[in-house]
């Protein structure tokens, strides 16, 4: 098991919008990331990133609400990728060891195994799998891995409150779905609500299927996103620092920039009205854990507007900003400061107190 959850970190995929996040996970041999249709909806674009994709825009091209799939065209890779097999032939069973791999939370990467509880759950005329692995919100989209290291199922949907129990999209109608898909060979496409075929942009007559007529969805009709209110003046902001803002937005309210080597993240909490800045600067050590605390301690009484705290292992600069004072040109001061501390705190930390690059995990 631990051999197939090393192989799969080179194609699981992190997915992010202005409204969720979400996993996916890469099938190199069709050039296609597959992920959940909820994960990527109102979106023609998401935010991708792997050991093998370097954080980047990429084009929706797929939508299927039926069973929930969306398939996104995969950039170029940044290394080798070998053949991802899908097993659609060999029948589950209950019992059967079963590894769902992905990004809850926003973790970079976590599998949780678990066995298969039930191969016949039916829910709205579609058959899912059933098992107790682990699902938790950012899992959505990624893999269900049975012991032989083959996809069997996508991860779809849990039941709250439910003891880990989740659902999976079984892997044949994963594999029926692309066939018909490839045939429009890299069209963009959705499936029909009504009828269930498949439609593609250049066969379809205007928003109405060719099939039925039903009105249909394509990739390409979302609408831009356009932040409004304090997100808009965040945006501005972080346009004002040089970032592109569009690869910085991590779902609802929250954006991540990178910077130098430290990781910033900033979350608009609009019922209170602050904006919490983290900067996760370097991981604990393992040795002068004791000076390093003194260290942290000294420098936070020396500060007034930031302060240095731990979360698990890591060593977090914070800042807060209160909506109703902020504007660009502070929130630019205010960030790029936070920034250039960063900076130089974690080659305080690393070099003094032994501290462990980020990067490095």
């Amino acid at each position: 098991m631990k051999d197939i959850i090393e192989t799969y970190k080179d194609y699981v995929v992190q997915i992010a919008t202005p409204y969720s996040t979400g996993t996916g996970f890469l099938l190199p041999h069709e050039g296609l990331i597959v992920t959940n249709e909820h994960v990527v909806r109102d979106n023609n674009e998401v935010v991708v990133e792997g050991r093998l994709i370097p954080k980047q825009m990429a084009k929706v091209l797929y939508l299927d609400q039926k069973y929930d799939l969306s398939f996104i065209k995969a950039p170029p890779l940044s290394g080798n990728a070998e053949w991802i097999e899908i097993e659609n032939k060999t029948r589950l069973h209950e019992g059967d060891l079963i590894i769902a791999v992905g990004h809850p939370f926003g973790l970079k990467y976590t599998a949780t195994q678990g066995i298969v509880s039930n191969t016949m759950h039916m829910q709205n005329d579609i058959q899912y799998i059933q098992h107790d692995a682990a699902l938790n919100p950012g899992n959505s989209g990624g893999p269900l891995i049975n012991e032989h290291g083959r996809i069997v199922g996508v991860n779809t949907f849990i039941v709250q409150n439910g003891n880990s129990i989740g659902f999976s999209l079984p892997a044949n109608y994963l594999v029926e779905t692309i066939q018909a898909f490839s045939k429009g060979l890299d069209d963009e496409a959705t499936r029909c609500e009504s009828c269930s075929n498949i439609v593609f942009g250049k066969s379809s007559t205007g928003h109405y299927c060719f099939h039925c007529g039903t009105k249909i969805k394509m990739p390409s009709d979302a609408e831009p996103y356009e932040a409004v209110g304090m997100q808009r003046t965040i945006e501005d902001t972080l346009i004002r620092l040089g970032y592109q803002v569009n690869i910085c937005r991590r779902g609802p309210n929250n954006w991540e920039l990178i910077h130098g080597s430290a990781t910033i993240e900033i979350a608009y909490h609009d019922q209170s009205g602050l904006i919490l800045c983290d900067a996760v600067l370097c991981y604990l050590p393992k040795t002068q854990i004791q000076e390093l605390y003194e260290y942290l301690l000294r420098q936070n009484y020396k500060m007034q507007h930031s302060s240095l705290s731990l979360r698990g292992n890591e060593i977090i600069l914070s800042m807060i900003m209160v909506d109703r004072q902020l504007d660009v040109q502070q929130g630019y001061h205010q960030i790029k400061h936070l920034m250039e501390k960063a900076d130089y705190y974690d080659d305080q930390l690393v070099n003094l107190y032994g501290a462990i690059w980020k990067q490095d995990d």
